[in-house]
């Protein structure tokens, strides 16, 4: 399926501030633009069916370089200054 590299699983929460539409469109921009980073192959967010405002983040980079590097991409400087979201959790696991 993948090869080695860095896997990534992250629970986000979306402030009961917010509308859930629109974070659901900031979220699906921002996985558009992981998906783009260079050492990231792949990058998706899917949304709890019972907790809507709970969304789990699945992330393969191809190493710790890469990982760090998507922080300081714009996309994820612009979705982490829309403050939306919170971290809950996140997992780091390699094959």
């Amino acid at each position: 399926m993948f090869e080695q590299g860095l896997f990534i699983t992250a629970e986000l929460r979306v402030h009961a501030a917010y509308d859930l539409d629109e974070a659901k469109a900031a979220i699906d921009v921002f996985c558009a633009g992981m998906n783009r980073e260079p050492g990231c192959s792949f990058a998706m967010a899917t949304q709890d069916r019972q907790d809507p405002r709970r969304f789990i983040f699945w992330e393969r980079y191809d190493d710790q370089a890469a990982f760090e590097a998507h922080f300081h991409a714009r996309h994820t400087q612009e979705f982490i200054g829309l403050g939306i979201t919170e971290l809950v959790r996140a997992f780091e696991s390699h094959q």
